[in-house]
């Protein structure tokens, strides 16, 4: 079921019964009036609102889920910045002026989080409760995506022309193209060990891919 929320200047805001479910109503600061956490503005007298607990999915109005419509996210995204903008907020008081720009921070958090499938897929299997690729762990010990590396890093290496460099580039763009549809299947299941192994390989392929770009540029600055 898809909920419907209203912003402060009328506009629709989809949400997720479960989303819904988890949200607090809480008092307005302003008016007293009943507002639901996260929600930018109170929806009586209109006075923007502390960040609250919301999560980046339910700031943003879009399904929690790896599988995320762009355009709608970066459509609510501009939306709300102009609303949160803290210019808007240059002649309130300075409570009003504090608080748009925890809401503007929040909400750029947010996006940039969502807009990015790693980024996404690490933030989402947090909120399942499986925390990857944590700082101070970046040790690779999958056998299979360490040999994947290996592999790649050496017909990297052995890569004589730009042309051989494009082609592993396209390889690896493939690659990470399949990889996050299987990261799609799987977080439509509950098997954490799949979703963090496919993360972790998620990772590796960006920063191969990046590797050859590098390694690509490298070559036609020397020609």
């Amino acid at each position: 079921m898809t909920l419907v929320q209203a912003t402060a200047d009328g506009a629709a805001k989809p949400e997720t019964q479960a989303a819904a479910d988890e949200r607090i109503v809480q008092a307005c600061w302003s008016c007293q009036g009943p507002v639901v956490s996260g929600e930018p503005f109170c929806p009586s007298c209109k006075a923007v609102q502390a960040p609250g607990q919301a999560d980046h999915f339910q700031r943003l109005g879009v399904a929690r889920g790896f599988e995320v419509d762009t355009a709608a996210l970066e459509k609510a995204y501009f939306q709300l910045q102009r609303q949160l903008h803290p210019d808007r907020f240059a002649t309130r008081t300075t409570r009003e002026k504090t608080l748009s720009q925890q809401q503007a921070t929040s909400l750029n958090d947010a996006y940039e989080t969502l807009k990015d499938p790693l980024k996404r897929s690490v933030y989402l299997a947090h909120l399942m409760g499986l925390d990857v690729l944590k700082e101070g762990c970046n040790a690779l010990n999958d056998p299979v995506i360490l040999m994947e590396a290996m592999e790649m890093r050496e017909a990297l290496a052995d890569a004589e022309t730009a042309e051989e460099v494009g082609d592993l580039t396209r390889r690896a763009q493939g690659d990470i193209a399949d990889c996050e549809a299987e990261l799609a299947d799987a977080f439509h299941g509950t098997d954490l060990d799949r979703i963090g192994t496919l993360i972790t390989r998620l990772k590796y392929l960006r920063k191969l891919a990046d590797e050859t770009r590098f390694r690509r540029a490298q070559m036609r600055g020397r020609a």
